[in-house]
């Protein structure tokens, strides 16, 4: 751990300022994210400045513990110290980030950061982030091959969380002024050593390759941000067309397979993405979507071609594109109290069990006794009017699609008695005029 500090004043470095965006106006209460480095250190001076101008403003400081450097303790105490020069109140949390090597240690880190940004009770999260960091970053999501929101690298402002926002206010501002500003301040700093580990792919663009490129195109950092931002206003449009698009598609079920089909293909795509999006579900591997949208186009009508995600199923059914959450593959029967007609969460069948009187339907001497929900295991049939119809038949006859039909729960009494289908079909032998029908609602996304 390398620790720098005072010089000389340069009052040409101190004049450095921040730009408050609109957005910002009635915020009072601000976190900065401190690692103890040279540029939180700078970010949260910038900000003591501020708040001497701005006496309504609340600053605070978190730092976040990963443990991950032997030097850990030391970074933490340097933070503490700092604080209490500038007197700004700190918290450090204590993570724990999962083993790894390289890029997927780094992006652990990141995530555990994030989580503890998330619960600040603070209105707006500062960071550090500056020119070099945009530079950067895009040029790393160029090199993941990554799309136009990806390639607008990071916004200066957007919602982190539910009411609260992420500022990173120094985007315009290059890593050398902020060294200049930092000794000007004659404050202390802290060096990362893993920030010289050029196995993460940041730190091998930062030390060996972009140095290179500094020496023949000395202003490439705001080329880049430039590019960035042209990348975040292509990302906005792309954005306005996909969620028109969505909603255009939307059916009770899901996506009108007819309506996406009519759109070019990367207008179809863009608007699954964004549909997605809105479920809160990841984002398909690139080329598993395609090759499910190749799918969905030259299947025949009755095909119903599925795509496994993280979250679910995606699937096309009766021309609609649905999602559906994933439930276990193996169920065991759950025994069921009967509560007069009361709805019952069944999170481990992926649905809820659903009441209503109907004139014809289950009697209560039926339910009484206790129930259970029964997984298929193919071959069972229900009593009807005429002889006794196949469970198979009746989930098809209903439009059930087929990954929900391996699913659908049997209802029976507490001897093992068959009742119904629910949601689609009663035992004539156990019917009653009225009486109670069942209904069966698989959980959506």
């Amino acid at each position: 751990m390398a620790v720098s500090r005072k010089t000389p004043p340069d009052p040409a470095a101190s004049r450095l300022t921040l730009h408050w965006p609109d957005q910002l106006s009635g915020q009072c209460a601000f976190e900065v994210g401190l690692s103890g480095g040279l540029d939180s250190v700078a970010l949260l001076a910038l900000l003591c400045a501020e708040r001497d101008r701005r006496p309504g403003l609340a600053l605070s400081a978190v730092h976040v513990h990963h443990g991950l450097s032997p030097n850990a303790d030391a970074w933490a105490e340097h933070c503490r110290r700092l604080c209490a020069e500038l007197a700004v109140p700190l918290r450090v949390e204590r993570v724990t980030v999962a083993a790894g090597g390289g890029d997927s240690l780094e992006a652990a880190a990141r995530e555990a950061r994030y989580a503890v940004y998330r619960g600040s009770s603070a209105g707006v999260i500062a960071l550090a982030h500056h020119l070099d960091d945009q530079a950067e970053t895009v040029l790393l999501q160029l090199l993941r091959g990554g799309g136009v929101r990806a390639l607008a690298a990071m916004p200066a402002l957007r919602e982190l969380a539910a009411g609260k926002l992420l500022w990173r206010p120094l985007l315009h501002v290059t890593r050398d002024r902020l060294h200049d500003y930092v000794r000007a301040r004659g404050l202390a700093w802290i060096d990362d050593e893993s920030n010289l580990d050029t196995r993460y792919r940041r730190n091998l663009l930062r030390h060996d390759i972009l140095p290179r490129i500094a020496r023949a195109i000395p202003h490439y950092r705001s080329h880049l941000a430039r590019a960035a931002a042209l990348q975040a206003d292509a990302a906005a449009v792309l954005d306005e067309v996909a969620s028109a698009d969505a909603a255009a598609a939307a059916v009770a079920d899901g996506l009108s397979w007819p309506a996406l089909a009519a759109l070019s293909a990367p207008r179809r795509r863009l608007a699954l993405l964004r549909w997605l999006e809105t479920l809160g579900w990841a984002a398909p591997e690139p080329a598993a979507l395609l090759e499910f949208l190749r799918q969905l186009d030259e299947a025949g009508v009755g095909a119903s071609p599925q795509l496994e995600l993280v979250q679910g199923h995606l699937l096309r059914y009766a021309n609609v594109v649905q999602a559906w959450t994933k439930v276990q593959c193996h169920i065991g029967d759950s025994r069921l109290d009967w509560r007069g007609g009361e709805m019952q969460e069944l999170p481990e069948w992926g649905g809820s069990l659903e009441w209503e009187r109907r004139p014809l339907g289950l009697p209560e001497s039926a339910l009484a006794g206790g129930l259970c929900l029964r997984q298929r295991q193919g071959g069972e049939k229900l009593p009807a009017r005429v002889g006794r119809r196949e469970i198979k038949d009746l989930l098809r006859e209903a439009g059930v699609p087929p990954l929900l039909r391996r699913r659908w729960p049997l209802l029976c009494d507490g001897g093992g008695e068959l009742l119904a289908l629910p949601g689609i079909a009663v035992s004539a032998a156990r019917a009653a005029e009225p009486g109670w029908w069942p209904l069966w609602r698989p959980r959506r996304p």
